[in-house]
C-alpha cells in the first residue's frame, strides 16, 4: 500500500527510540577503517519539517524528540545529528533514519535506499541522491535480496516498513530468513510498533526461533492522544554489535519517566 506517510508521525517517541540506537550502531561501525554497506527497505522522504501542517496535526513531535532530546548525553551521535541537521536546514528540520546514516557514514561507505510511494521517492532522490545513495523506487525487500550478499559486506540493514498491511507480521520473518541467508554476516535491525492488540507477539516467537542470538529491545510509553493504538516500540537486531545491550540498558533508562511509560 502507498497512504503511509511519515511526516504526520515525524520525530515521535518510536522514531527516537529507532533513531537513537540507529545511530549508536553506525557510529560504533564506522570506528573501523573499513568501507559498510548501509541498506534500507522502506526509507520514506529522508527529511521532515517539524512545523508542517502534518506534523503539526499529530503533535507527536512535540511529545516525542521535544521532549527527550535533552535526556541524551550533548556527545550522543543522535543528538549530534540533530544539531548538524538544523545548523543547515532549520530549527524544525527532522532527519529520518536514511539521512541520519548519510550524515554517519563515510565517503568511501555505500548507501542503497528504498522506497515505493511516489512523492516520497521524488524528496528521498533530492534529498539524498547529492551523498551518493543509491535510491530505488521498488519493493524493499526485493531489492534487498536482489543486492544481497551486498559490497562491502560489512555492514547494515534497517528494515521499518509502516506495517499499514497486517500481513507484513507474517511475511517479515520470512523475508529476514531469506535476507540472512544471503548475508550472513550483516547487521539486521527491524523495526515494529507495540499496538494494543499486540500483533507484533507472533511475528517475534517466528523470529526468535529463527534467531534465537538476536537483540529485542523495547519501550512502553502512553498513547499520543485518544484512542491510539500505539503505546511503545521495538527493536529486533541479528548479529548486534558489541555494546548494543548496554546502549539499549541506556535508551530504556532515558525512556523512563515518561507518565505511562516503562
Amino acid at each position: 500500500m502507498l497512504s503511509y506517510q511519515h511526516l504526520y508521525h515525524a520525530g515521535n517517541l518510536a522514531d527516537v527510540h529507532k533513531h537513537a540506537m540507529l545511530c549508536h550502531v553506525l557510529d560504533y561501525l564506522v570506528q573501523k577503517d573499513k568501507p559498510l554497506t548501509y541498506i534500507e527497505t522502506h526509507a520514506g522522504r529522508g527529511i521532515y519539517q517539524l512545523d508542517a501542517d502534518e506534523a503539526l496535526k499529530t503533535g507527536e513531535a512535540a511529545q516525542g524528540v521535544a521532549v527527550l532530546e535533552q535526556r541524551f548525553p550533548a556527545d550522543h551521535p543522535y543528538r549530534q545529528r540533530l544539531s548538524e541537521l538544523r545548523a543547515g536546514h532549520g530549527a524544525a528540520a527532522y532527519p529520518g533514519s536514511p539521512l541520519l546514516a548519510a550524515m554517519c557514514l563515510r565517503e568511501t561507505d555505500t548507501l542503497h535506499l528504498a522506497e515505493l510511494h511516489p512523492q516520497e521517492f521524488r524528496v528521498l532522490t533530492d534529498t539524498l541522491g547529492p551523498w551518493g545513495a543509491h535510491v530505488h523506487q521498488a519493493d524493499g525487500f526485493q531489492m534487498a535480496l536482489a543486492i544481497c550478499p551486498p559490497t562491502p559486506r560489512r555492514g547494515m540493514m534497517l528494515i521499518d516498513p509502516s506495517y499499514e498491511v497486517k500481513a507484513d507480521y507474517e511475511a517479515i520473518p520470512r523475508h529476514m530468513a531469506a535476507i540472512a541467508r544471503k548475508w550472513n554476516v550483516g547487521i539486521l535491525m527491524l523495526w515494529y510498533p507495540i499496538l494494543t492488540a499486540e500483533p507484533h507477539l507472533a511475528m517475534l516467537d517466528a523470529l526468535r526461533q529463527a534467531f534465537p542470538d538476536a537483540l529485542r529491545h523495547e519501550v512502553e510509553f502512553p498513547p499520543a492522544r485518544e484512542g491510539h493504538r500505539m503505546v511503545g516500540s521495538g527493536l529486533f537486531v541479528v548479529n548486534p554489535p558489541w555494546g548494543l545491550t548496554e546502549e539499549a540498558a541506556r535508551i530504556s533508562a532515558i525512556f523512563k519517566g515518561l507518565e505511562g511509560g516503562c
